[in-house]
């Protein structure tokens, strides 16, 4: 077989797992590569370090790299960035490598080939083979003197790599990008596709038929977004149709070691990765909206759409300020239903005090205690306030992020009037789209003199989490720590929590 396999799951699929992988999945993963006819494997990107925590995979530290040089014959690849890797820094970061990886792959913005030609150059002079990954390639018609430009890499190049990023390429589309490519390079060619059409597979086959010399694929698909092309489903299509040998038997058990990530994590296509992949949205943005658990996929695909058309989110009237001796925020944890009781009580005492409502999950309730309520209100909480309200009258009060959001607001029939949104948030610049932010910048607006009380934050103490809770404890613990520093005040929580930026305080020792 003339065409060359690189298998890139650690690499790709670790957008999923934060660059974790349980090491029995990888090793098991390697044992299998190495019965089959894969001739790369892209072990994870090469960073320089970060603020943020990436797992190893995401540096692919030396040690990782010796133990994989003794478990495989197979030719090791790694990924950098273009954008993070400036060229007096590579033979820093990648010298270490030398003798280990067979082939680096740079990562490379359609628009600054020019740029990079420093990065190329120097990768090659420390004796790595050379990927140049040409990202966005549905939008490459759209730069001026792209192709001409192709001519400037085949000095320091051994692979010009066609990323079909939003897996928005079509087989017709394709073949005159490889026929112009071929015009202008005299270095081998790969094509890798991503998966939101479900193209990914007829779309490597086409580039194999033009002629391209590396195709890229991974287990079961794993990879950002709507994920990549299959490996078993290359294989077996390469079996068939060109007489490649495969181990069906070996190939079953590298798709089971995978099987349970890809239940954990979901990876795939759906209506909102279609939907980027025609209009060639940020992969990573759609990813974030997926994952999110504010968004319904009806809500996701108007954002699309809005952003499609230049739809921007209607403004509201600002809210106007009332002044509270004191702000209960009631979030969506069980302890704001088990102390309800004291909850209720310690309303009573407190005269001048208002309700917020970071969500409406637990706000029936509450519904007709008869003192000032405020519901925070983003993606799916309309849907919730919806049946807080029922046939009841609604006596409180949306409020929304400010203006611009994520999507055009189309304020409930019942709350029209009672609608508002705040005039900016003041204590981060993070997670604008959340209730809790919203529910905090409100409560110090109606009350910065006085305290600021929290029920239901439970926190997820010696629990197994999903992934989303996980995010969302973290997207808490984050806020709190910010409205602490920026405005040097405690929140105080009345219910038990694990968050133990909240100040506690037993609700029953206040009544």
């Amino acid at each position: 077989m003339t065409i060359s396999i690189l298998d890139c799951t650690l690499r790709d699929g670790g957008y999923y797992t934060n660059w974790d992988f349980d090491n029995a999945v990888v090793e098991r993963y390697i044992h299998s590569i190495e019965k089959l006819p894969i001739e790369y494997i892209e072990i994870g990107y090469c960073n320089l370090p970060s603020a943020e925590y990436l797992g190893k995979y995401a540096y692919c530290p030396k040690f990782l790299i010796e133990k994989f040089t003794h478990l495989t014959s197979k030719k090791l690849a790694i990924m950098v960035n273009e954008k993070n890797l400036p060229a007096n820094k590579a033979e820093q970061l990648l010298s270490t490598y030398i003798g280990t990886f067979k082939l680096v792959r740079v990562a490379i913005d359609p628009q600054n080939i020019e740029r990079a030609l420093p990065l190329l150059q120097t990768i090659k002079a420390m004796g790595f083979e050379v990927a140049a990954n040409i990202m966005y390639m549905s939008k490459w018609d759209e730069y001026a003197d792209f192709y001409q430009k192709l001519q400037s890499l085949n000095k320091y190049v051994d692979v010009l790599y066609m990323v079909d990023s939003f897996g928005s390429v079509f087989g017709e589309d394709l073949r005159k990008i490889v026929a112009k490519v071929q015009e202008n390079t005299t270095c081998k060619i790969g094509f890798h596709g991503h998966n939101n059409l479900e193209m990914a597979l007829e779309n490597t086959i086409t580039a194999i038929d033009c002629g391209v010399d590396f195709v890229d694929s991974t287990i079961l698909g794993m990879g950002r977004g709507a994920g990549n092309l299959k490996t078993e489903l290359l294989l077996t299509y390469l079996n068939k149709k060109k007489d490649v040998p495969v181990d069906f038997n070996v190939l079953g058990e590298v798709v089971s070691t995978f099987s349970e990530l890809h239940n954990k994590y979901k990876w795939g296509t759906n209506l909102p990765y279609m939907i980027s992949g025609m209009n060639s949205y940020s992969q990573k943005e759609v990813m974030d909206l997926v994952q999110n658990r504010l968004y319904s996929f009806e809500q996701i695909v108007k954002i699309l759409d809005h952003r499609k058309h230049s739809v921007s989110a209607n403004t509201l009237p600002t809210l106007p300020l009332t002044h509270f001796d004191n702000i209960l925020i009631i979030g969506g944890g069980k302890n704001a239903l088990n102390h309800i009781d004291g909850i209720k009580e310690f309303v009573k005492k407190n005269k001048n005090i208002a309700l917020i409502h970071a969500t409406a999950k637990n706000a029936i309730p509450y519904r007709d205690i008869p003192i000032p309520q405020y519901y925070c209100v983003t993606g799916n909480e309309e849907r919730r306030i919806n049946n807080v309200v029922g046939n009841k009258e609604f006596n409180g009060m949306c409020v929304y992020a400010p203006s611009p959001r994520q999507m055009e607001t189309k304020v409930p029939d019942f709350a029209i009037g009672k609608a508002f949104e705040l005039a900016s948030f003041d204590f981060t610049d993070n997670y604008k789209n959340s209730c809790t932010t919203i529910a905090l910048q409100l409560a110090q607006n109606l009350c910065a003199a006085g305290n600021i009380y929290i029920v239901g934050y439970d926190g997820y103490d010696n629990e197994m989490i999903s992934e989303k809770e996980m995010s969302l404890s973290s997207e808490n613990l984050t806020l709190f720590k910010s409205f602490k520093s920026f405005y040097s005040k405690q929140l105080i929580s009345l219910t038990p929590t694990s968050y133990k930026e909240l100040h506690i305080q037993s609700i029953y020792s206040l009544l």
